[in-house]
């Protein structure tokens, strides 16, 4: 008869897993790591945005239009432009000076009201690659914005019956950081979720506590689900001061969900990344080997759950595939909440795929585990 599910066991067990994770000083500062450092670096070291970019105009027309060309080049895409001359112009690209310098030929206000179309010459400094790639659209896009309507208004044109007009939802201003610090917390969950829990159970092989515990009045629920608990606990109150502190708080990120719905949905969540952690962990024999499965398993879970790109841009049948993995309804729930203040009545549905795959998962595991530790026994 089997014996009745003891939640002070699963409390103690838990309690014993976090005196274990607090003396692993790798993981505690990976734990650490990965909500404050990782999510600073990439939602700032590689803006998709132009901010601040330098650039220099040589204003052989000094016209009207020129003026303003010029005064459209503002913060805080660029730094307020530079006037220089044409031999000046060459030496400020090579001494590093300048990203972008615009000549703005002789006549060039006539020629345009004439209908020459006349060209002008864009110098960028393609060592600087991110920004040479952006802003050589950007500084296209706003010259084109002002001839055009310098144009229209000289020429007393009739309105056109028509004016679209584009607003940016969620996020005004388009800027980068607000997805990308937001998505390096939604793929940190996931990867410390499986990390933490298949590490716990492999330092429990490693350092032989395993077998103490097989001589214990304990059974592998018990076991696993003390794992689960502790480890959510550990990633959900890490993210969720990530959410306040470096978000809010260091980025001045504007995020308007409900940040204990996205708590409860990542607890939930984690019930799913800890089972697939621990039904990885009952496979590796040790810590290095671990390590490379989680690599295989990771990269997927994140590229391929829409984190990064939508769903909607990938092949049909690799739609159909990660439908199944728990992380692409995770990834759709959690940006619907930070993103677009859903509430509990519009996610209900990712909530329970959520659920409904990690009790598979879990299933899965805890029958692993049980063959792991039958035949240590026998």
């Amino acid at each position: 008869m089997p014996r009745r599910l003891s939640l002070r066991h699963i409390g103690q067990l838990g309690f014993k897993e976090f005196r274990s994770l607090s003396g692993d000083m790798a993981m505690m500062f990976l734990v650490v790591f990965m909500f404050t450092g990782s999510v600073y670096s990439e939602s700032t070291a590689k803006p998709e945005s132009l901010n601040r970019a330098t650039i220099a105009v040589v204003d052989e027309d000094r016209s009207q239009l020129s003026t303003r060309i010029i005064a459209a080049l503002h913060p805080p895409q660029f730094i307020d432009p530079q006037y220089v001359d044409l031999a000046e112009m060459d030496r400020g690209m090579d001494a590093g000076r300048h990203t972008f310098v615009l000549d703005i030929p002789p006549n060039f206000e006539r020629d345009v009201l004439a209908g020459r179309a006349p060209a002008l010459q864009l110098n960028v400094d393609a060592t600087r690659l991110s920004q040479a790639q952006t802003g050589t659209g950007y500084v296209q896009n706003i010259v084109g914005n002002e001839v055009q309507a310098f144009v229209q208004r000289s020429q007393d044109s009739v309105a056109a019956p028509l004016e679209l007009v584009s607003r940016s939802a969620f996020n005004p201003n388009l800027q980068a950081s607000w997805f990308t610090a937001i998505t390096a917390i939604i793929n940190n969950v996931t990867m410390l979720g499986i990390l933490l829990t298949g590490a716990a159970l492999i330092r429990e092989r490693e350092h032989g506590t395993l077998e103490h515990l097989l001589v214990m009045p304990v059974t592998p629920l018990e076991i696993m689900l003390s794992k689960i608990w502790s480890m959510g606990v550990v990633v959900v109150l890490a993210s969720s001061l990530s959410l306040q502190v470096m978000v809010k708080g260091l980025l001045g990120i504007s995020v308007v969900g409900s940040a204990t719905l996205f708590g409860f949905s990542t607890l939930l969540y984690l019930f799913a990344a800890a089972s697939i952690g621990i039904y990885m962990g009952t496979l590796a024999r040790s810590m290095p080997q671990f390590g490379l499965m989680s690599i295989l398993v990771l990269l997927p879970l994140e590229i391929l759950s829409g984190a990064t790109t939508p769903r909607e841009s990938m092949p049909e049948q690799i739609q159909y595939l990660m439908s199944f993995a728990p992380t692409t309804h995770y990834v759709a729930l959690a940006q619907s909440i930070l993103f677009r203040g859903a509430g509990l009545s519009v996610v209900w549905p990712q909530l329970l795929m959520v659920a409904a795959i990690g009790a598979v998962f879990f299933a899965l595991a805890l029958r692993r585990l049980r063959r792991t530790i039958g035949a240590m026994q026998s």
